[in-house]
């Protein structure tokens, strides 16, 4: 059982973070309306041009579109359907991404060079802050479910949250 002290301690700290969060969070005076429900027939979205960087387009002249499914009302997670003709090129991931292919497939080489071959069905997740090499022979076509990650401070903070509330024991499920 923790004492007191060490509880007021833990809540301390994660004030502290939270205020620290909101300070370095720009001030909304309106949240966007968001629906809490999204569905729709993947071939009915509008795709957009979402070219990519020249400078990380090593062969081929690959094309990019892009179609924003949903977002989260936090703006930190966003699920978009995503497509490419063929080409070979570097990418970085800004966000954690979830990728599901959907059609085509690609070679992956990750920045550590781990390499794999991801074909429809086939899922893969991208660490936020990695580079990785994609080649695509003819056309891919995937849904991403991109997640901004917390600021560390924050990451830290959640961790002791969980950590307190399953009483020291480590997590292996889903549940928060």
């Amino acid at each position: 059982m923790e004492s007191l002290g060490d509880c007021m301690v833990l809540k301390l700290m994660l004030a502290s973070m939270a205020a620290f969060a909101a300070r370095a969070v720009p001030v909304v005076v309106t949240m966007p309306q968001t629906k809490s429900f999204v569905a729709g027939a993947s071939g009915e979205m509008e795709m957009k041009p979402s070219p990519i960087e020249r400078s990380w387009i090593l062969s081929g002249n690959p094309v990019a579109r892009i179609a924003e499914h949903s977002r989260g009302r936090d703006d930190a997670a966003v699920t978009a359907l995503w497509d490419c003709t063929a080409g070979e090129f570097r990418w970085f991931f800004g966000w954690d991404e979830t990728v599901m292919i959907l059609e085509g497939e690609v070679h992956i080489t990750t920045e550590d060079g781990v390499e794999r071959t991801l074909s429809a069905g086939d899922v893969a997740y991208f660490a936020g802050g990695t580079w990785a090499t994609w080649r695509i022979d003819r056309y891919l076509r995937k849904v991403a479910f991109c997640r901004k990650p917390f600021p560390k401070p924050l990451t830290v903070a959640y961790r002791l949250r969980n950590l307190v509330r399953q009483g020291g024991a480590q997590s292996q499920g889903l549940a928060a």
